[in-house]
């Protein structure tokens, strides 16, 4: 295996990563790629309850600022990017890797869902992305990345993923406009289409197991990804020379989406 640290591709770049929790976590995955290739790194976790998992993983990275970020609570998110630009001053890659849906409203159709519900899951799951972009925009003096996590379910309907298949969908066209925005600035915009993990995430999803099932067999590759598959190719996206590709939905899952 080639030692990721002997190339440092992302050195003197810093990081921050949202979503982490736990160690098979997405954002975990492009965390470790990030530090590996030599980047500074930043980590939030959700709230005491989670710290515990989120901590030693921060320690590993030797992350230089810890702070938590529940969407949900007020000046939470500024504090955070307040941090960073004391700390830093400046910002290179911005990782998203938030998203929810009440529980009733995830596993029902659709057509059921409650407004209340749907506005939730796009505000934490789409909204918070353009308010990161929005923060982050001041820092990035130099240009950046910013990536946020998708899924197939937004452009075909999937069994069970239901509310999320429209609010991915919502996420992946503010990539676009984001990235038609801020690329002036130098500042470049993906969603991350990964293909189905065992995540805490994906633990909502009814019969999951199924769906990863499903993924292997048809997939060109027939395998399934890993974070750390995932994480290497995001942090590939966030070097420089990746500078002229932007606005991409970038598919990780082996070729499954080529497949009927």
């Amino acid at each position: 295996m080639i030692d990721l640290s002997t190339l440092a591709l992302l050195k003197g770049k810093k990081a921050l990563v949202t979503g982490i929790a736990n160690d098979q976590s997405i954002a975990w995955g492009c965390a470790k790629a990030f530090h590996a290739f030599g980047a500074e790194v930043a980590v939030t976790y959700l709230n005491e309850k989670s710290k515990r998992f989120v901590e030693p993983l921060a320690h590993e990275l030797k992350a230089t600022i810890l702070m938590p970020l529940d969407l949900q609570k007020p000046g939470e998110l500024e504090a955070v990017f307040d941090a960073v630009e004391k700390k830093w001053g400046t910002l290179d890659i911005l990782l998203h890797s938030i998203a929810f849906a009440p529980k009733d409203d995830l596993h029902g159709r659709v057509v059921d869902c409650s407004r209340d519900g749907f506005l939730l899951a796009m505000s934490l799951s789409c909204w918070s992305f353009i308010r990161m972009a929005k923060l982050a925009e001041p820092l990035m003096k130099n240009g950046g990345t910013l990536f946020t996590m998708t899924y197939y379910g937004s452009q075909m309907v999937v069994e069970n993923y239901n509310i999320m298949g429209p609010v991915k969908a919502a996420l992946e066209s503010a990539t676009r406009y984001l990235a038609a925005e801020l690329g002036p600035q130098g500042i470049r915009v993906h969603a991350i289409s990964p293909g189905p993990l065992k995540t805490r995430a994906a633990s909502g999803i009814s019969e999951f197991d199924k769906l990863l099932q499903k993924a292997q067999s048809k997939a060109p590759s027939r395998s399934l990804v890993s974070i750390d598959d995932v994480g290497v190719a995001v942090a590939v996206l966030a070097m420089n020379g990746a500078k002229l590709i932007t606005g991409e939905t970038l598919y990780i899952d082996g070729g499954y989406h080529i497949i009927d």
